[in-house]
């Protein structure tokens, strides 16, 4: 989801005299992990780095204002990502895009009177059943990290749960948290309808293993988009349908949902450079060209282009649609700086669950029981989610 990046680079050194190095290309999880690794040791050479708005209060105290160089060119992006990107009141970071994933199911398989494309998780499983056999998989999700947890929390959501409570203590160990756990282990060791190897997969494994067309189902991102419109990168691509993600038993839509984002560490040697290489990454052009391929911008600029050229093609004005409506279904976790932290806890946990390690009930209070022992350890508060 990151490659339209890197292919600016070329142009951008030779408009600015500027060489850009790549230090490092790395999921999130190992991406966080370095970042927090290289500053506590004092070692960190980054002028820029990738982050994510759920992700950046972890690092805010490495992260640089950047208020005074956006000046009022932030005012072209959307009131919610330009709040999400502040921290105590700090630009720390400028988003990149926003995220919010759709169903991709195969219209070969569903969408005819014997197996219908389902509106409610549960219907979503017993499809999946239907349509499991030699060489296809009913639906496919990521088995670990963040891509894990965005799915319990999404089926945590719909069924009326919540993550933590005012109070920032954990609230998922419920019937919720239990339900939500419950019905990855239905999908993967209790039927058997995704890969054995799915606790391995992240989002890319998924999604290549759908469009080789091994499986029925998969929810995936608007950055990946373009990988399933095009038969290169899609055996099944005149056979993609698109719909809403699923509802639960709460009759609640949730979409996780947040931005990715770009930062200059407070240590940067060439902030100069930074801040010009942060604004081509994040300028009208650079989001027009990833909302080509599929992204949502974050700029009202560009999403005002994007919207009109998408209205030309049904397809994707259906697209649009689908996108319009799940933002409205979109949560946010808490942001506070022990969040992966507690993000690792519960995928951790709940992928106990999915494999047929504990039972979801022992699941979901293990993960609760880590993280307040974390949060005791380091009491932090939330930073507000304005929607």
């Amino acid at each position: 989801m990151y490659d339209s990046l890197y292919d600016r680079l070329p142009a951008f050194e030779r408009a600015t005299g500027l060489h850009v190095d790549v230090v490092d290309r790395l999921p999130h999880p190992e991406l966080n992990a370095r970042v927090k690794r290289e500053f506590e040791s004092g070692a960190a050479d980054f002028d820029l780095i990738s982050t994510h708005t759920k992700y950046a209060p972890s690092q805010a105290t490495w992260l640089s204002p950047l208020d005074a160089e956006l000046g009022a060119e932030i005012d072209d992006f959307l009131p919610q990502p330009r709040e999400l990107s502040r921290i105590d009141g700090a630009l720390l970071q400028v988003p990149r895009y926003l995220d919010v994933r759709l169903l991709y199911y195969r219209r070969d398989l569903l969408g005819g009177s014997s197996v219908t494309v389902p509106r409610t998780w549960d219907a979503l499983i017993e499809a999946a059943t239907t349509l499991t056999r030699p060489g296809i998989y009913g639906f496919l999700f990521p088995g670990r990290d963040s891509g894990l947890f965005g799915t319990f929390y999404e089926l945590l959501v719909s069924a009326g749960g919540h993550l933590f409570d005012a109070n920032l203590r954990p609230a998922f160990d419920d019937a919720a948290g239990v339900w939500a756990a419950d019905r990855l282990a239905e999908l993967h060791y209790r039927r058997g309808l995704t890969p054995r190897e799915l606790p391995a997969w992240h989002y890319d494994e998924v999604s290549a293993s759908f469009r080789r067309g091994e499986a029925a189902m998969v929810c995936d991102w608007p950055g990946s988009h373009h990988l399933y419109k095009a038969r290169e990168t899609c055996d099944v691509a005149d056979r993609v349908g698109l719909a809403l993600l699923p509802s639960g038993p709460a009759g609640i839509r949730a979409a996780y949902s947040g931005c990715h984002s770009f930062a200059i560490p407070r240590t940067a040697r060439n902030r100069a450079g930074a801040v010009e290489l942060l604004r081509d990454l994040t300028s009208t052009a650079a989001q027009l060209g990833e909302a080509r391929r599929g992204a949502i911008p974050v700029r009202a600029s560009a999403l005002a282009q994007i919207r009109a050229e998408a209205a030309a093609d049904p397809a994707e004005a259906h697209r649009w649609e689908l996108l319009t409506r799940t933002q409205e279904a979109m949560i946010i976790p808490p942001r506070f700086a022990a969040y992966p932290e507690c993000e690792d806890a519960i995928w951790h946990a709940v992928q106990r669950a999915m494999t047929g390690v504990v039972s979801p009930q022992a699941a979901v209070r293990e993960g609760a029981q880590h993280i307040v022992a974390l949060l005791a350890r380091e009491r932090l508060s939330p930073q507000p989610n304005t929607v």
